[in-house]
């Protein structure tokens, strides 16, 4: 295990419990090692490595697109274990580089290592739950490994599903689906005999694999309805709109239902179509008007928006607030601009944006809690809590900030009428009810 990769593995943890709260891991694999190509789905960039390399046990080379190998970042890469793929849009010449890969990747099979491999090859600019055709390199690599070591060890292939509340979203939720894995040995006769259909063999395997694992919107069009109805529910993984006292596995499931049910559906289907519009008419409304689903939830309950829990938590939690402002503000602003202005996807934003908060914030922090243990603390360890503790204390300022703006929006709503609008809520949960039968 390489350096930075231990280091990473270690503290990337911390980083991600405060990002995602509740992570849920199904049927995660035990072994640090066993020679398996693990594939997964790619929701969210850079995101993705970081949290599987972290949160699951296997020690994981990863295969990664070849266009961020730049001569500065190429040590960085090695020492997180990272090696390039090459594509075929990474210009001519680009995917005959693959050979060299290719013994890399051998290699590290070879000795017994595992691989992670993003299937997909890619990542949408805007985050829908579904799965992208997987790419035929896993299992080229894995042939070729095998190949290279005359069939006499074996490889295995194991799919991972990667689901998020939503990936850019502090505090929310994250499922990781692990299946069974298959040895790719198995395919020894098929490969010698026709080594094209083979591959495509387990190709269309792995699809098969993976689409169990997260949830699947067939047709891409329909993702928001899908999110719309999980909203009004509220009892699915959207970050916002969710009851949490229904736990992470059921409002899992309850996802993967509803995509389910939505693909053995027409979607030509007057009534379907006709509720579809509705709900978009409904959210756009919503966001037009400035309200949040989850206040207009409460008075369709018949309950009042009370400003008084929000008014509590804003003095209480004021003066760590402040101290966490203090501490992580200026690092957070410089990442924020840094990040922002350097990846024009917005999709790269998060994963890059925590990494690099963590390290920016310890190296701005460490001089300050230095000079508090000279002239204050004279305690080492009490200085080395203090430290560990300005992530919280960061994490308590960010949400005051998120309350503060609940409770000027829930006290301009206040004074408004909004009994139509809640009727309108009233009037597509009731037809959601009808209509959907899941």
């Amino acid at each position: 295990m390489r350096f930075l990769y231990l280091l990473v593995k270690i503290f990337a943890q911390y980083s991600l419990r405060l990002y995602y709260p509740r992570i849920e891991k199904i049927n995660a694999p035990k072994k640090l090692f066993g020679r398996t190509i693990y594939v997964s789905n790619h929701p969210a960039s850079f995101m993705d490595p970081i949290l599987l390399g972290t949160l699951q046990r296997p020690i994981v080379f990863f295969m990664t697109r070849s266009d961020i190998f730049t001569p500065m970042m190429k040590p960085i890469l090695w020492l997180t274990q990272m090696l390039p793929i090459y594509r075929q849009l990474d210009g001519d010449g680009a995917v005959g580089k693959n050979a060299e890969v290719f013994k890399a990747t051998s290699n590290v099979l070879r000795f017994g290592r595992n691989l992670l491999i993003f299937g997909e090859g890619f990542t949408d600019d805007v985050f829908i739950r579904r799965l992208k055709p997987i790419k035929k390199g896993p299992a080229r690599i894995g042939f070729i490994a095998l190949e290279s070591m005359q069939w006499k060890k074996k490889v295995y292939i194991s799919a991972i599903g990667i689901n998020y509340g939503d990936p850019n979203y502090l505090r929310s939720d994250v499922v990781i689906a692990n299946s069974e894995r298959f040895c790719l040995n198995d395919y020894q006769a098929m490969y010698q005999e026709n080594p094209n259909k083979a591959i495509t063999e387990v190709t269309r395997r792995i699809e098969s694999m993976l689409k169990p694992l997260i949830t699947h919107v067939e047709n891409k069009d329909w993702a928001p309805f899908h999110e719309h109805v999980m909203q009004i529910r509220r009892n699915g993984l959207h970050p916002e709109n969710t009851d949490l006292h229904i736990s992470l596995k059921q409002r899992y499931r309850n996802s993967q239902q509803l995509a389910d049910w939505l693909n053995q559906q027409d979607l030509e289907n007057e009534d379907l179509v006709a509720l579809k519009k509705q709900a978009d008419t409904y959210f756009r409304l919503q966001k037009r008007l400035g309200l949040k689903e989850q206040f207009v939830y409460t008075l369709a309950k018949g309950e009042s928006l009370s400003v008084a829990k929000e008014l509590l938590y804003l003095i209480g939690v004021f003066p760590f607030a402040l101290l966490g402002a203090l501490h992580t503000l200026i690092p957070y602003v410089l990442i924020k601009k840094f990040t922002e202005k350097t990846f024009k996807r917005r999709v790269f934003w998060s994963s890059v944006k925590m990494m690099l908060g963590m390290l920016a914030m310890a190296l701005f922090n460490w001089p300050i809690v230095s000079l508090l243990n000279t002239h204050l603390f004279h305690n080492g360890y009490l200085a080395w809590i203090y430290f560990f503790t300005i992530p919280l204390l960061g994490l308590s300022a960010y949400i005051w900030k998120r309350q503060f703006f609940d409770y000027k929006a829930k006290r301009k709503l206040v004074a408004m009428d909004l009994k139509d609008f809640v009727q309108k809520r009233n009037d597509l949960e009731a037809k959601i009810d009808s209509l959907v039968k899941v």
